[in-house]
């Protein structure tokens, strides 16, 4: 151990004797000011990056809501155009006119084939099959968009029981077949869904 100090001692004297004190004072200020500087830049660097990170999160948030806004103020525009609701109730009423004339052929075609005194099984054929002209009319409805949202999304699954009924009167009425009752009874189902069907729109 002390030959360790003795010899380390002896070097630093001979580095003075060599060198000079104001040479070693040099060497020792520049070790420490390098070793410092690089302190200050990782440091420097560190908090950049942190910076940066921060930025970029903060930017990335900016970037979602500026679209979801975006998304929202075009589904605004589009509702407050008059010729889009325009456009949906020229397009809608051609399907349910179609309905109108698909159901009354329905009744014709029950009231002709099916053997209606069996009420029960009548009554869930019926409703089987106006549910399947439900669900061809919103799958038609599904290409048409309004307020970022399927047409088909602003129907309702209701609408089947009222025409099903309408149907069942209908067939089953005491004073007999009459064609004209029946298009009359289901025109008025339909433009109750019709108006439902807009109210579903507008609100």
């Amino acid at each position: 151990m002390e030959t360790n100090t003795i010899e380390s001692i002896t070097t630093v004297a001979r580095g003075i004797s060599d060198f000079g004190m104001l040479t070693i004072a040099a060497a020792a200020y520049l070790v420490i000011s390098l070793a410092l500087m690089g302190a200050v830049f990782k440091w420097f660097r560190s908090m950049i990056d942190r910076i940066i990170e921060g930025h970029a999160e903060t930017l990335a948030d900016l970037l979602s809501e500026t679209r979801t806004q975006n998304n929202l103020l075009n589904e605004i525009s589009e509702g407050l155009k008059p010729e889009t609701v325009l456009r949906i109730k020229t397009t809608s009423n051609c399907f349910f006119d179609l309905s109108v004339e698909q159901v009354c052929r329905i009744i014709k075609k029950i009231r002709e084939e099916n053997h209606i005194n069996d009420r029960p099984a009548t009554a869930a054929k019926i409703r089987r099959i106006i549910g399947n002209l439900h669900e061809d009319r919103n799958s038609k409805f599904d290409c048409y968009s309004f307020r970022g949202r399927k047409l088909s999304e602003y129907t309702s699954a209701d609408w089947i029981e009222q025409v099903a009924q309408v149907v069942e009167t209908e067939i089953y009425d005491t004073t007999g077949a009459n064609n004209g009752r029946a298009y009359t009874n289901v025109r008025t189902a339909y433009d109750n869904i019709k108006l439902d069907f807009y109210h579903r729109l507008l609100n």
